[in-house]
């Protein structure tokens, strides 16, 4: 861009070349003839004022205007019209088992029943957890409230009195029994019928005297119109010699499922995989 000298510098010179020419024009004598105009001054006159007012209207078109930033709005985010839902985790009641408390003191078992190997005694008055039982309700499976469930075992529900809650809270539960590797199952079991008694028979199994608790058959016979559950015990002098060993058990017709029952050998350790005995109908 070309650089000119500020217009209040040049005003001047332009107003004293016009007052210059006046004065000569003037001071001419009167009675002389004209002089002829400075015609190549007036066009060199002429010329420079309009370059000046040329070059000014330039440098006013050229001059760089300021920006002067226009104002925006701050963007605020716009608020959902959907409002987001956090799922909260609902909390699971856990099952408080009903307290009992032991009326005498009595014998717990592996089982439902006496026929079961013995597990541990509890005295009078002590309280216990009631985590399960049998379909008919006629024994429980009670531990201490500090207890695992494993340490659990069966009492008859007659022999305990419900503090907290009742037999009806209680789930029909079935635990395992302890489990021996040591002995095989009897072998060379039948089972013949006699009107309504079955007799059920097997071969002996060879233990020492100090491992023989004898036999355990679970029944589920019909009696009474419906069916039930009968554990049966089989235990006598320890004899090696025996030939064959019998039990018998009442099973009468009227039920709409079919009578079943399972043989274990039993040592003091525990019992043997069942045998299922070969159930006879009625002729």
């Amino acid at each position: 861009m070309k650089t000119f000298a500020p217009p209040a510098r040049r005003y001047p010179i332009i107003i004293l070349a016009c007052l210059f020419l006046f004065i000569i024009s003037s001071c001419a004598p009167a009675n002389s003839s004209p002089a002829p105009r400075p015609l190549i001054q007036t066009v060199e006159v002429t010329e420079i004022v309009t370059r000046v007012l040329t070059s000014e209207a330039t440098r006013l078109v050229e001059m760089p205007v300021a920006n002067t930033p226009t104002a925006t709005l701050d963007q605020t985010a716009t608020p959902s019209l959907t409002p987001t839902w956090t799922k909260i985790p609902s909390a699971t009641p856990t099952w408080d088992p009903p307290r009992v408390e032991i009326l005498q003191k009595v014998a717990c078992w592996y089982g439902p029943g006496t026929a079961y190997l013995y597990k541990y005694g509890l005295p009078e008055g002590v309280w216990m957890r009631a985590i399960g039982r049998n379909e008919d309700g006629s024994w429980l499976v009670i531990k201490a409230p500090s207890d695992p469930d494993s340490n659990a075992c069966w009492i008859q529900a007659e022999l305990v009195n419900f503090l907290m809650g009742a037999i009806k809270d209680v789930p029909v539960l079935w635990i395992a029994l302890p489990y021996s590797v040591l002995y095989l199952p009897p072998t060379g079991v039948s089972a013949t019928r006699a009107g309504n008694e079955v007799t059920i028979s097997w071969q002996p199994v060879r233990m020492t005297e100090d491992d023989y608790r004898g036999y355990l058959v679970e029944a589920w016979v019909c009696q009474g119109g419906k069916q039930v559950f009968v554990p049966l015990k089989y235990e006598t002098t320890f004899d090696n010699n025996s030939s064959t060993i019998t039990v018998k058990v009442t099973d009468e017709p009227g039920c709409d499922v079919p009578s079943r029952a399972r043989l274990y050998t039993v040592e003091k350790h525990g019992y043997t995989n069942y045998v299922m005995v070969p159930w006879p109908g009625f002729n």
